[in-house]
């Protein structure tokens, strides 16, 4: 596979991470080449403070490094890939500024480039925190591909920093120009968001959820996890749980809930989503220390033959892309990190076959419960 992105100013090998040379999507799409040579053709001037927000791999943050740009991402991921091809390129580690979308940016931005990102509402947040920034001299350029730019979106640039206006599509990639204006009059940034859960789902049913933006089924309990507070494995006693994958971390208060003496680590690679946890298990678990919050690569960071349960919901998405890698990485992550004994409980839909995975990795399968869609799945670590 071709790893080098093509810039006018020079290639790039470029990896996503972490790298797999079996992997055979690229770092980057025909949005960030786009956006590169618009920036090069029309002669902007990448002087003042760059930044660049939603990166998906790192690919502009590299491309732009001799502009010290600042890098906002969500994702722990885009971060690790970012560092991994800086250094692949030359570039030193102290070229680029990496933030994500929980820290302060930056008090002035003269050059804002933003990667569309999937969530509507993540890029509601980020246009809301970046604004007070932006002056009526800052370049905004957006840029996506075409399925991922829509009026919404163009509604969205409009109402929070000004007037909006698209390109023309090449290579099923679009532009997305900016003209910001000065006393706009926006309304309040909505996120995050809160709301209280239905009945019916154990231990945190009546209980407030908080919600960053980005977050999977950021305004609403998803019918999956609904499923799965239903049939929650059992933590007795002093037991290490993970909810992997923890988005809002409902699942692992849950757990925590019913089994005070749990000691639960919530990890997800989302800035949000942690952020997100860790105020929905203190909004209702307490402000005690029988928890860990931890943005990371799944349980890369845990040591082996540490862990009683884990609980997992796998994304079965990474950006627009439908895959089963990530599912993969985080069973045999959980297999890893687990103690002889230890389980392994998983939610997913009926149709992504996980019990075959499992199977592999752990040597058994058991069905818990299932209805028309979904599956809850147990493996065992012997």
């Amino acid at each position: 596979m071709n790893d080098r992105m093509t810039t006018p100013w020079a290639e790039y090998a470029l990896t996503r991470f972490p790298e797999d040379p079996r992997d055979q999507m690229r770092a980057w799409d025909a949005a960030d080449t786009y956006v590169l040579r618009h920036l090069a053709e029309s002669g902007t001037a990448l002087s003042g403070t760059v930044v660049v927000a939603g990166d998906r791999w790192g690919a502009l943050t590299t491309a732009l490094s001799e502009h010290r740009p600042t890098q906002i991402t969500d994702s722990f991921l885009t971060q690790e890939a970012t560092r991994a091809n800086l250094a692949r390129n030359g570039a030193a580690a102290d070229a680029v500024r990496l933030l994500t979308t929980q820290d302060a940016p930056p008090d002035r931005i003269d050059v804002l480039l933003v990667r569309v990102p999937k969530s509507l509402a993540l890029l509601e947040d980020q246009l809301h925190r970046l604004a007070p920034g932006v002056h009526e001299g800052t370049v905004v350029v957006g840029t996506g591909m075409v399925k991922e730019i829509h009026t919404s979106t163009l509604r969205l640039f409009e109402r929070v920093l000004g007037p909006t206006r698209t390109s023309l599509a090449e290579k099923k990639a679009r532009l997305i120009f900016c003209t910001p204006l000065r006393g706009l009059a926006r309304e309040p940034n909505p996120w995050p968001y809160r709301y209280q859960l239905p009945d019916g789902v154990g231990p945190v049913s009546g209980r407030t959820v908080t919600n960053h933006a980005g977050v999977f089924c950021a305004d609403r309990l998803d019918i999956g996890t609904r499923f799965l507070l239903q049939h929650l494995p059992r933590s007795r006693g002093a037991e290490r749980v993970v909810d992997l994958g923890c988005g809002n971390g409902v699942v692992g208060t849950a757990i925590a809930l019913a089994n005070p003496e749990a000691e639960v680590l919530f990890v997800d690679e989302s800035y949000q989503a942690v952020a997100s946890a860790r105020e929905t298990y203190r909004a209702n678990a307490g402000e005690g220390d029988g928890a860990e919050f931890r943005v990371d690569d799944g349980l890369t960071g845990s040591p082996a033959e540490s862990v009683d349960l884990v609980v997992n919901n796998p994304p079965f998405h990474s950006h627009q892309a439908t895959t089963d890698a990530t599912a993969w990485r985080m069973f045999a992550q959980a297999r890893r990190a687990l103690r002889p004994g230890g389980e392994l409980w998983v939610i997913g839909n009926r149709h992504l076959g996980y019990h075959l995975k499992l199977r592999r990795l752990f040597g058994n399968s058991e069905l818990v419960a299932s209805d028309a869609k979904f599956v809850v799945l147990r493996a065992v670590r012997k």
